[in-house]
């Protein structure tokens, strides 16, 4: 028996092409346990927009097997289906709400469809609204909306049904930096009130450390790297652990050769004893330090005489930090 959440089991993709075919999934295998925020991140055509077709039904697999909440999607017949789309939300990047309906009737518009009784249909609405912080713009339409609340209305729209589930597609992409706060925010807030299983389609990792509890990195439709933001962040020199923990630009006029220190779970305050106590001529010239699922973790450049480079590597590694050496600046 399959488990809540959302399970994929060897799932394979192609489609064919007169000249051939294109491999879009792999042989992907993922399980996202019931309750997390899960982040899918990857380059343009890594496979992504093709997986959450997948685990909606809206694309079925060439191969493998997707399962939500303990029901196999893949193999589910058409009206199967339509129930089981019921209990699966979806965020996208454009909210393409009804502009001739208010806040109120797009939020209720997947329950007028369900053929909902219009008491219980406005209640339901009037939960759901306040649940996203919209109590009392019900009566708005969207030209009335900022770009953050719009996508607060599609969050409440997606909800609607009370889903199990919470697909959201690029659901930040077209919001400045501070709406993008409070939208990961509530997206959040909201998994922690209902208990949904949260999957973001992202290119952008600052919504993986603002708000996931785990990440996947697909690379040309496999699985390249995957686990909890504090696994992931302790596999120093790895793609994503450099992309969740980013070193700030360096400073000019550094001298010297360089090296790069990282580490995960260890406390702060001893890695820098351990780089103090490496004596004259060794500087941090940049650094940027994480909270990660509760987890610190951080990357520091540090300019190094290039007489001691070999010598500073061996002391930091022997004090159980991870340490590359680069060249000279």
């Amino acid at each position: 028996m399959v488990d809540d959440g959302i399970v994929l089991n060897a799932l394979r993709k192609v489609y064919p092409l007169r000249s051939g075919e294109v491999m879009a999934l792999d042989g992907i295998d993922l399980r996202v346990q019931r309750g997390a925020v899960h982040g899918i991140v990857g380059e343009s055509g890594a496979g992504k927009s093709t997986l959450i077709r997948c685990v909606t039904g809206l694309e079925r697999p060439t191969s493998g097997s997707v399962w939500v909440d303990g029901e196999e999607i893949s193999a589910a017949g058409e009206r199967d289906l339509r129930r089981a789309r019921r209990r699966i939300g979806m965020v996208f990047q454009h909210v393409h709400l009804f502009d001739a309906r208010t806040a109120a009737d797009n939020v209720g518009y997947p329950l007028r469809i369900a053929k909902v009784p219009a008491a219980r249909r406005r209640e339901r609405v009037a939960e759901l609204l306040e649940l996203v912080g919209l109590q009392g713009r019900g009566d708005s339409y969207p030209a009335q909306l900022s770009g953050g609340q719009r996508q607060r209305v599609g969050i409440a729209r997606a909800l609607a049904a009370d889903p199990s589930v919470l697909l959201c597609d690029e659901p930040t992409s077209a919001l400045d930096a501070a709406t993008t706060r409070q939208i990961l925010r509530l997206i959040r807030d909201v998994r922690d009130r209902i208990g949904l299983t949260v999957l973001i389609i992202t290119h952008e990792m600052s919504v993986v450390r603002e708000v996931c509890d785990s990440v996947t990195l697909l690379d040309r439709g496999r699985v390249a790297e995957h686990g909890p933001l504090a696994e992931v962040a302790g596999r120093p020199g790895t793609r994503l652990a450099r992309e969740l923990i980013p070193l700030p630009p360096l400073p000019a006029g550094g001298a010297g050769a360089g090296v790069e220190v990282a580490f995960a779970g260890a406390d702060t305050a001893s890695v820098f004893r351990t780089i103090g106590g490496l004596g004259d001529g060794v500087e941090v010239a940049a650094g940027t330090v994480e909270t990660l699922g509760g987890t610190q973790a951080g990357r520091l450049r540090l300019d190094v005489p290039a007489d001691r480079r070999d010598e500073v590597l061996r002391a930091l590694r022997d004090a159980g930090l991870h340490a590359e050496g680069g060249e000279a600046r």
